[in-house]
């Protein structure tokens, strides 16, 4: 079986708040495209928690320089693994990517995000115990396979946008 991999991260020097999925279904791997797949509400739930309603409707690219420009940054727990069809519980064998490294590298960095169940779990196994360096968040996951309404998720990923504006800027 061929082993699917994550995108590079999506981060500058700036990042505050990292979100973090699991690893990128078939559509977002096809478009090569973070959360590609037309159903995923990844980017209207970011969107609207940043004040940027319009945010599904960009380009890819100034989607994520929106994200940067907020001091959003994107990247996966799951570095590659097997998997068939884009379901998180289809994962196998997987290889964690780099976290620590990653996040030694953001001077900013004062929350992670976790988008789904199985980000949290991988996550919190890369990233060990609290120590309290920054806030973890677990989020519902914006993928359609959570059948939950667009607005219980909206409700719940507001807390990226109250982060946003409680999260000190670079100076």
């Amino acid at each position: 079986m061929e082993r699917k991999r994550a995108f590079a991260p999506v981060v500058d020097a700036n990042t505050r708040l990292l979100i973090l999925g699991s690893l990128p279904g078939e559509a977002s791997l096809a478009a090569g495209q973070y959360y590609a797949h037309p159903r995923n509400a990844f980017w209207r739930l970011t969107g609207a928690a940043v004040g940027r309603p319009d945010l599904a409707d960009l380009a890819y690219e100034a989607r994520l320089e929106t994200l940067r420009a907020h001091g959003v940054g994107l990247w996966d727990v799951i570095a590659e693994a097997v998997r068939v069809g884009s379901l998180d519980t289809a994962i196998r064998l997987p290889t964690h990517a780099d976290l620590k490294t990653l996040i030694a590298s953001l001077p900013h960095l004062r929350a992670v995000a976790f988008n789904g169940g199985r980000a949290a779990k991988e996550g919190e196994r890369v990233l060990g115990p609290d120590t309290g360096a920054f806030r973890r968040i677990i989020l519902p996951s914006s993928s359609p396979a959570l059948a939950k309404p667009l607005a219980w998720k909206a409700e719940r990923w507001a807390i990226i946008g109250e982060l946003g504006a409680t999260l000190p800027r670079p100076s």
